[in-house]
């Protein structure tokens, strides 16, 4: 489902780890912007007809046999274009300036200098801190081009064409450490491409139930509601388009934790009214993970019951045709995108596997957004903020939580502990200042004195991490008054747990989830 937009900016990918924060920084302008591989055709581009286009920063470099290049009559298709690191590079040498190894690597805060006259600069200070990383520099400016920026180590810290709106960049003003990046980014999507700035929530759901209605038309549509961020405003977004043809179906399969049943039974069915089936499948799940402790066998078992108590659902509803999947874009360039076939870490937390002979298509609202996007657009949509400011929970839920086996009694401690967590993160304020946070069972048991008795009981783990996008992430610095506060409550309140212990570990090298 691809929506027209009347302004995009184009990012081709290089391979540079911050693409997709430029994709982000652009839209936070209000204007929308897609990323696709170095070598989209020309043709492509052409019938995108993008206001501007940003060529990433990539780690290749541009005399090296198998450089990515592009098509250089990119340049003259009368777009403007920025350059970013590896994007100047490359500008410099297709249009016949000379880029050689340097003596020193630039990596790190340097100081640039500007002349503050040009567009690009406005309400930009002088000189500025800018982040470099690359280790290749242009040496010669191609020919009609002129320096408009400098570092000490950098000569040609930024360069402009004369006669066109191409500029290059030999920093990076997406990254934070940049000052006034977004400010620059800000500038050369507005002054410099002239793009207006439509892309806004409410934009985004006008646009959106235009196309679903068109899409789906007549036909009945089904939804799998897990209860998260995305698959909640996907649904809401599909009933405001289609109503009464759209019926969700959530599965409860056990792994839920304290009180999310309900929880989501009361928004979908009270608050939003929706053609809505509960399904609690909870004992089935739970014989089928009976002395099942390997992880991926775990994943493997819960994806196979979803899909086959989603199947008998679906084939009760007369006439479907769709099926809503909560796809976000980040998923979407993982699978285009240039860098190429990453290994499988492990099988994606999202239920990708529904099976081909359902034979539904997709609708896919919120394939051209990023998490903070959605979010906003769920607010916009009415859904509620505890559900809208929720942290990602896997599909298998506290079965990846639960390291061994699975049992009613160890789903209790869990869930026990992972609530008082919860309340202890919340009411200090610090449930929304990480990424994602929650207890983890541990399949260890350890000697304690409760009273002046032996314990010999189980420990949880706590684990929390800050992070931009979830492909890395730092363990989160939470107050020790925090932790003492949550491992204390944890002890006492729960009856089978005698020690609580905090998870110091980033991603990479370890994944967020423990399993």
């Amino acid at each position: 489902m691809s929506t027209h937009h009347n302004e995009t900016i184009l990012i081709l990918d290089f391979g540079s780890q911050y693409t997709q924060l430029i994709a982000r920084r652009v839209r936070e302008q209000g204007v929308y912007s897609e990323i696709k591989p170095f070598n989209y055709s020309l043709k492509n581009i052409k019938e995108v007809s993008p206001k501007g286009i940003i060529l990433s920063g990539g780690p290749s470099s541009v005399y090296e046999t198998n450089a990515p290049l592009i098509d250089k009559s990119i340049f003259e298709l009368d777009i403007p274009i920025l350059g970013i690191c590896y994007g100047l590079q490359l500008t410099g040498y297709l249009l016949g300036g000379n880029v050689v190894h340097a003596d020193h690597r630039e990596y790190g805060f340097a100081l640039l200098n500007h002349s503050e006259t040009d567009p690009l600069f406005e309400k930009v200070k002088n000189p500025l801190k800018v982040w470099m990383s690359h280790g290749d520099r242009l040496e010669d400016l191609p020919p009609d081009f002129s320096i408009l920026g400098h570092t000490s180590n950098s000569p040609y810290g930024i360069i402009k064409h004369e006669l066109k709106n191409i500029y290059g960049l030999q920093f990076h003003p997406e990254v934070a450490h940049t000052e006034q990046g977004a400010q620059m980014l800000r500038n050369f999507v507005y002054n410099i491409t002239g793009c207006k700035g439509d892309w806004t929530p409410q934009s985004f759901i006008k646009s959106t139930i235009k196309s679903i209605r068109a899409e789906a038309n007549s036909s009945n549509v089904i939804c799998g509601l897990s209860g998260g961020v995305d698959s909640s405003v996907a649904a809401v977004l599909v009933q405001q388009a289609i109503g009464d043809q759209l019926t969700c179906v959530f599965v409860n399969n056990g792994l839920l934790r304290s009180g999310e049943a309900d929880e989501v039974r009361d928004i979908f069915q009270n608050h939003f009214e929706m053609n809505f089936r509960y399904i609690d499948a909870s004992n089935k799940f739970l014989s089928r993970l009976t002395n099942v402790t390997e992880p991926e066998k775990k994943r493997k078992i819960i994806g196979a019951e979803f899909i086959k108590t989603f199947e008998k659902v679906a084939n009760e509803i007369q006439d479907v045709e769709f099926l809503v999947q909560g796809t976000l874009y980040p998923d979407v360039i993982e699978s285009v995108s240039t860098k190429g076939p990453s290994a499988v870490i492990k099988s994606h937390h999202n239920v990708g596997g529904l099976p081909e002979k359902m034979d539904l298509m997709l609708i896919e609202p919120l394939r051209e957004l990023f998490k903070d996007e959605v979010r906003a657009v769920g607010r916009e949509l009415g859904l509620p903020d505890e559900l809208i400011s929720r942290h990602p929970f896997p599909g298998p839920g506290l079965a990846v939580r639960i390291l061994g086996e699975i049992t009613q009694p160890r789903l209790s401690l869990v869930r026990q502990a992972d609530k008082i967590y919860m309340e202890e993160l919340k009411s200090s304020g610090w449930y929304d200042k990480v990424w994602q946070a929650f207890a983890v069972l541990l399949p260890v048991n350890t000697v304690g004195v409760m009273g002046d008795e032996r314990t010999y009981e189980s420990v949880i783990a706590l684990r929390a991490v800050t992070s931009e996008d979830a492909m890395t992430a730092d363990w989160a610095q939470l107050p020790p008054e925090l932790l003492g506060r949550t491992a204390n409550r944890i002890i006492n309140e729960v009856r089978g747990i005698n020690r609580v212990v905090y998870d110091i570990s980033s991603k990479p090298p370890s994944t967020i989830e423990w399993e």
